[in-house]
């Protein structure tokens, strides 16, 4: 009997340090994530205006002088973005590790428009895009691995 109670003391004391040490686990999960949020963030999350959208050394598309009317831009948060064009919305998850991106799949408006250029120019380069470069807080240069096909941005003033 004395065995058994020892026995069930030992069990209770082992299951009560494990269930600590999952909450300490846990918690630093969570402060890591918040961790990995901020610096995914840093220097890129707001509103970037596109300037300059190249396909090739002879095709490009400035969406200002497509639409000067529409502000076309995509804006970062913590993991996802949002590209706003004159026509439609392309939006997902983005990760950025050092000047390493990737976006991901999401969801896409689809309305048919008199002048889609720039969104046609953004959907062809998106899953291309591999590099992320921020020059003086202010010009971003978002690259392929092809030296020729980029998207230049500009950062909003609202976010300096």
């Amino acid at each position: 009997m004395k065995k058994s109670i020892n026995l069930l003391i030992a069990a209770a004391l082992t299951l009560a340090a494990a269930s600590c040490g999952g909450k300490d686990k846990a918690a630093e999960t969570t402060e890591a994530a918040q961790q990995d949020s901020t610096t995914v963030c840093a220097g890129i999350c707001g509103k970037w205006y596109l300037d300059n959208i190249v396909l090739s050394d002879t095709v490009s598309v400035r969406p200002a002088e497509e639409d000067a009317e529409t502000a076309q831009y995509v804006v970062f948060e913590d993991s996802t973005y949002s590209f706003v064009t004159n026509c439609n919305t392309i939006a997902g998850p983005y990760t950025l590790k050092g000047d390493s991106i990737t976006f991901g799949d999401g969801p896409m408006t689809q309305m048919a428009c008199e002048n889609m250029k720039t969104e046609d120019a953004i959907r062809q380069l998106l899953p291309e895009l591999v590099t992320m470069t921020v020059e003086n807080d202010s010009t971003a240069r978002l690259s392929t691995g092809n030296a020729l096909q980029y998207i230049m941005l500009r950062k909003a003033a609202e976010n300096k």
